[in-house]
């Protein structure tokens, strides 16, 4: 149950509330005239809530299940309203809030869900839960195709999207109530120091924020630049989600016995090339080998980067991950501003040469870290491989 509840959390969170905008952003551009550069600013909005949002978390360090519930109500709502006005500013305004909430969701599930789940020691359900992410993926993709391909307004799939995260509100409200840690603990426990280790963890994980996220914001837009059929280009995000929710389920049971540090280390090598391949040559192959290379691996690096979290900490995480969370905001708010302007294959060549150089370094980084040794106990107890 809890991994179903923590799926359904981050697929609303995150597959609605950050990434439904990437499939709706041709649709937007062509019912309302939006430009590249509107789009980055819009896009640009929601990572800078993202970024507050994770910051505010890692201040005040919420109670993870309440930090859940009450995002997951304002992802909702700010979805729900995003389908019911046409004014820029306040889709500016909505795409800000949107990230906050969305950074509050991220952080209260994972480190409710890591928590939760720590003492069953089945590595694939891990995978399971960070799955979510890539199925809402799906289905805000799978919405957008079909608005395009029916000519519907974008209005039709804000608001489409919105009932489907008020589903999973309602759903979620009531078991979340429930809290990993005990109130008593809860109430006396001191804010956990982070550690120079974990600070290294904090700028690996703002290295990654901007690494992925232009591909992860403008892929779709790529594919129009190319082929402006939207019965074409529209599959990019369902496959790019599709490719999210099965790499975190296949790397969860192949590789539960490897360190997840050692997982995120080689997700960046792969991820640089996924990178790198539409900057130097955009073309309807190197889509394709983005869309596989950053969409297996960009969850990947958010659930192994999770994991190494807690291993870093031994203990509640959700402070670590907040700050990790707000470096990966930076690096994704950087990512939009990054581009010159121009031409689209213009505007992505040197943020995509310098996004693979910075992953290429963290990838390094994350190889040279030494493991300590409470780590080392906790890898072996928490991924062993299932006995089912």
């Amino acid at each position: 149950m809890a991994t179903l509840l923590a799926a359904l959390g981050l697929a609303s969170a995150m597959g609605i509330g950050r990434f439904a905008f990437t499939p709706l952003l041709p649709l937007m551009q062509q019912s309302f005239g939006l430009t590249l550069r509107q789009g980055a600013w819009l896009a640009t909005s929601n990572y800078a809530g993202y970024f507050v949002g994770a910051l505010i978390s890692f201040i005040f360090d919420p109670a993870p299940n309440k930090a859940a519930r009450y995002s997951l109500l304002w992802i909702a709502v700010l979805t729900l309203a995003t389908g019911l006005t046409q004014m820029y500013a306040a889709w500016v305004v909505l795409r800000f809030l949107t990230g906050v909430a969305s950074a509050y969701a991220l952080i209260g599930i994972s480190s409710w869900a890591l928590t939760v789940l720590a003492p069953q020691r089945r590595p694939g359900l891990y995978g399971w839960v960070f799955a979510g992410v890539g199925f809402g993926m799906i289905l805000a993709g799978l919405t957008g195709l079909a608005a395009g391909v029916m000519h519907a307004a974008p209005d039709h799939a804000w608001l489409a999207l919105g009932a489907c995260a008020a589903v999973v509100f309602v759903f979620s409200w009531r078991p979340l109530g429930w809290s990993p840690i005990g109130p008593k603990r809860a109430a006396t426990s001191a804010p956990q120091p982070i550690t120079t280790r974990g600070w290294t963890l904090v700028f690996c994980y703002g290295v990654f924020g901007f690494g992925y996220i232009i591909p992860a914001t403008f892929l779709p837009a790529f594919a129009r630049e190319l082929i402006s059929d939207p019965a074409v280009f529209g599959w990019v995000w369902p496959v790019f989600g599709a490719a999210a929710a099965l790499s975190t389920v296949i790397t969860a049971y192949l590789f539960g016995r490897v360190s997840p540090r050692k997982v995120w280390a080689y997700s960046n090598i792969v991820m640089a090339v996924g990178v790198l391949a539409p900057a130097l040559f955009l073309s309807p192959a190197t889509i394709v080998i983005s869309t596989v290379c950053v969409g297996g691996t960009f969850m990947v690096m958010t659930m192994t980067g999770m994991q190494t979290a807690r291993l870093a900490t031994g203990a509640d995480a959700s402070r670590l991950i907040a700050a990790m969370t707000a470096s990966f905001a930076m690096g994704q708010l950087l990512g939009p501003l990054a581009i010159p302007g121009g031409t689209l294959r213009e505007s992505i060549v040197l943020p995509g040469i310098a996004a693979a150089c910075l992953l290429f370094v963290g990838a390094i980084i994350l190889f040279s870290l030494r493991t300590a040794a409470h780590s080392r106990k906790e890898i072996s107890n928490d991924y062993r491989p299932d006995s089912h």
